[in-house]
């Protein structure tokens, strides 16, 4: 465990949350891509410093808020972000991914992944087909 991480669990200690609350914070990030209005090369190249980044720290999840797009047809973060995420996979700099329209239970990846990472279990996007978030299942 790093020292940023140590430093990241006693501040959240000192406001009261518990220890399993805390390891929940290590194991699942949330980054908000869209956030700077990037292009779509500017996000891939956050979006791989962030994955990088949370490997480094421990993260097992990374979920990624790309947006949908207002075109009622995927935005171009959207779109290109996935496609990206499918050749990190094939690199093998993740696990798998899972877009947010099918982040469910029904969904056998999904089931490996919240038996590897219970936290999850009480993210509000599980089941909400969420279109514009991709779960990253990182190494």
């Amino acid at each position: 465990m790093s020292l940023r991480q140590r430093q990241e669990i006693q501040k959240v200690l000192r406001r009261g949350l518990s220890e399993s609350q805390c390891r929940q914070m290590n194991a699942i990030r949330t980054y908000n891509v869209e956030a700077a209005l990037p292009t779509l090369d500017d996000a891939r190249r956050s979006v791989i410093a962030e994955i990088k980044r949370a490997k480094r720290e421990g993260v097992k999840v990374l979920k990624v808020i790309h947006g949908y797009g207002s075109s009622g047809k995927g935005g171009t973060l959207c779109v290109g972000l996935r496609k990206s995420f499918g050749l990190r996979k094939k690199e093998g700099v993740i696990k798998d991914f899972i877009v947010g329209e099918s982040f469910t239970i029904f969904n056998p990846t999904v089931l490996a992944l919240l038996e590897a990472v219970p936290e999850l279990r009480g993210d509000p996007d599980l089941g909400a087909t969420n279109e514009g978030v991709t779960i990253l299942w990182l190494k």
